[in-house]
C-alpha cells in the first residue's frame, strides 16, 4: 500500500546482559520496533538478527521460543484460570509445570490461582504474564509499557525481572513514553522520534 515507513535507519545492538530503554512518544514506532525484534513483523530492507538467527530465516520457532514479550494488553486466555493459564504455557514451552506454584508465589498470586483469568484486574493479569517469563526464562525480553498501570510492587517485579534476563547473560529492549522509569531500569537509554533512534545519553 506504500507510505512511510514506520522504522528508519535505525541500528540497534543489544549486548549480553545489556538492558536498553527507548523512550518517545505515541506513534514514535516504539510498538513495531518490539514487534519487530520479536519477529512478528517483517522488514522490508536491511537486515535483522536476533539471538545470531537472521530473522529472514524460515525456521524461527527455536528463536521465538527464547523471546519473552509483555506489550500492552495482557494476553491470557479469559476463561482458563490463572494456573491453567500457566499450566498451558509451560506445557507449549516444554517447562516443568511443578514449578508454577512458586512462579504464582514470588508474583504474589497464591491465593488467586484458580481464579479465571477474565475475572481478574489488569494488574493480576500483568502479574500472571511476569510469572510466565519467571518460567520460561527468555534469553531476549521485549517490554513494551510492560509499567504502565501498575503498582509499585508490580513495577518492582519488572525490575527483578529485567535484572534476572541481564544477569544470566540475556538481553533486554524496553520501550516507554516515562524515559525517568528507563534510566532507572535500563543500562542505556536512548530516544525514538519519528521511526529512527536519536544519540544514547
Amino acid at each position: 500500500m506504500g507510505g512511510r515507513p514506520v522504522l528508519r535507519d535505525l541500528d540497534l545492538v543489544v549486548a549480553p546482559g545489556e538492558a536498553v530503554g527507548i523512550a518517545g512518544p505515541n506513534g514514535s514506532g516504539k510498538t513495531t520496533l518490539i514487534r519487530t525484534a520479536a519477529t512478528l513483523v517483517s522488514i522490508d530492507r536491511g537486515s535483522l538478527t536476533v539471538l545470531d538467527q537472521d530473522a529472514a530465516g524460515r525456521d524461527l520457532v527455536t528463536t521465538r521460543s527464547a523471546i519473552g514479550l509483555i506489550g500492552h494488553q495482557p494476553t491470557l486466555i479469559p476463561e482458563l484460570s490463572l494456573a491453567e493459564n500457566l499450566t498451558h504455557i509451560a506445557r507449549l514451552a516444554g517447562v516443568d509445570t511443578s514449578r508454577i506454584g512458586r512462579a504464582l508465589d514470588v508474583v504474589g498470586l497464591a491465593e488467586a490461582a484458580d481464579r479465571r483469568a477474565d475475572a481478574c484486574s489488569f494488574g493480576m493479569r500483568r502479574r500472571v504474564e511476569i510469572a510466565h517469563l519467571l518460567l520460561t526464562r527468555p534469553q531476549l525480553l521485549l517490554l513494551d509499557e510492560a509499567a504502565s498501570g501498575l503498582d509499585e510492587s508490580a513495577r518492582d517485579l519488572i525490575e527483578a525481572l529485567v535484572g534476572s534476563v541481564c544477569g544470566r547473560g540475556g538481553g533486554c529492549v524496553v520501550v516507554s513514553h516515562d524515559r525517568a522509569q528507563l534510566t532507572d531500569l535500563c543500562s542505556r537509554v536512548t530516544g525514538l522520534t519519528d521511526g529512527r533512534l536519536e544519540p544514547a545519553v
